[in-house]
């Protein structure tokens, strides 16, 4: 198991992580402090553990808007393929109605061209 130390608000936390995670896991760490020194610059020195529970509130708050978008998105995207699947089951049905259509116009044709063909005199 690899280890990453990151920094939050100035102090050193040494975090396990799996191989290979150790670049994401301080990525993540760089960016919840950028969330209390956000936090820390508004409100001062309140206290690591206030800092921190604020932080981790406003990370759930962006997580919850991002789920309710990723929802929402979700949503839209079943309706579209909703919509979608129904135009081409309806484009299907004209292009079978219509080489219907142009089968009967085509022995219609035929019919004529033969009876055409058979009259003394053409």
């Amino acid at each position: 198991m690899a280890q990453v130390t990151v920094m939050i608000d100035g102090k050193a936390y040494r975090m396990a992580c799996e191989e290979g995670q150790q670049e994401h896991l301080s990525d993540l760490g760089q960016r919840f402090d950028q969330y209390v020194s956000h936090l820390k610059s508004q409100f001062g020195e309140i206290g690591d553990l206030r800092l921190t529970v604020m932080a981790g509130i406003m990370v759930m708050d962006e997580l919850s808007e991002i789920t309710r978008r990723l929802s929402s998105l979700e949503t839209e995207t079943a309706n579209l393929r909703h919509g979608r699947d129904a135009a081409v089951s309806d484009a299907s049905r004209t292009e079978e109605a219509l080489a219907a259509a142009l089968g009967d116009v085509t022995t219609q044709i035929q019919s004529l061209a033969a009876k055409l063909h058979g009259r003394p005199g053409s």
